[in-house]
């Protein structure tokens, strides 16, 4: 029983520390044209108001929707939160947060004859649902600040993220230094429009939701484009591989090394 009490009392400390390293993420709001998007904003360590930075955009996956404006957080906000990560690296971070009726990027889900999905489709003239939208309008104001270093941002996302993140890519190649989409998917055909942008794909193996073969069949269109790419699978991993990606030793170095041109 007093083992028992000292974990829960661990486990609660935990929770709490989390909270609070959370707090460094500051609530923000961005309204256009009627439409709100909920976001948590990371300012650089030590910021300098007479310097630029780099931007790092991350779109979460499909059960951290909502409107609290903190699920967000839950993969990947504690990564950007190590001190000395922070001081090798200042940046501005963003996790917005999509709504739980609405998507990043659009598509359609594939269903058998019982009604189970079996895939994803998706079409080139789709329109761009508005929180992807509101994430495209809330990057262009921060860059109109001068704030951010407009040749240093860059976006990543996991799972109906990673969906976002090769949309992004595809819509706005102008924008973006790099981008990592974790166990994303997407119309691979799009990968000639942002060929030019290095990109970092990750993807578990054995993944139940999102098959393999999309982030498998975008590596082969970019490489068949000999653009800079590179691709990660993590054999025998379900879907959660962002685990294994937030342990990456080298995606922070990679990611920030990357300048547009």
């Amino acid at each position: 029983m007093k083992k028992l009490c000292y974990l829960i009392i661990f486990l609660c400390m935990q929770q709490f520390a989390q909270a609070q390293g959370y707090d460094a993420y500051t609530r923000e709001t961005y309204i256009h044209n009627g439409d709100t998007l909920r976001y948590r904003m990371l300012a650089p360590l030590n910021y300098d108001v007479h310097k630029s930075y780099p931007l790092v955009i991350f779109l979460h996956g499909a059960g951290e929707r909502g409107r609290d404006n903190a699920a967000q957080l839950i993969h990947g906000g504690s990564l950007f939160l190590e001190d000395s990560l922070r001081r090798e690296y200042p940046a501005f971070v963003i996790f917005p947060q999509c709504p739980s009726d609405s998507t990043w990027a659009p598509f359609h889900l594939k269903r058998d004859s019982t009604g189970k999905v079996t895939g994803f489709d998706f079409l080139a003239a789709d329109r761009q649902p508005t929180p992807g939208q509101l994430v495209k309008s809330l990057l262009d104001s921060l860059l109109a600040t001068h704030k951010v270093n407009s040749k240093k941002v860059y976006i990543g996302g996991l799972s109906l993220g990673g969906m976002g993140t090769f949309d992004m890519l595809a819509r706005y190649p102008k924008t973006w230094a790099a981008g990592f989409p974790i166990c994303g998917a997407g119309f691979a055909e799009n990968a000639k429009k942002f060929a030019k942008i290095p990109v970092w794909i990750f993807h578990g193996g054995a993944d139940p939701v999102v098959p393999v073969t999309y982030s498998q069949n975008y590596y082969k269109a970019l490489k068949a484009l000999h653009a800079d790419v590179q691709y990660t699978e993590y054999p025998g991993v379900g879907h959660n591989s962002w685990d294994n990606v937030f342990a990456e030793p080298g995606l922070l170095k990679w990611l920030f090394s990357n300048t547009k041109k």
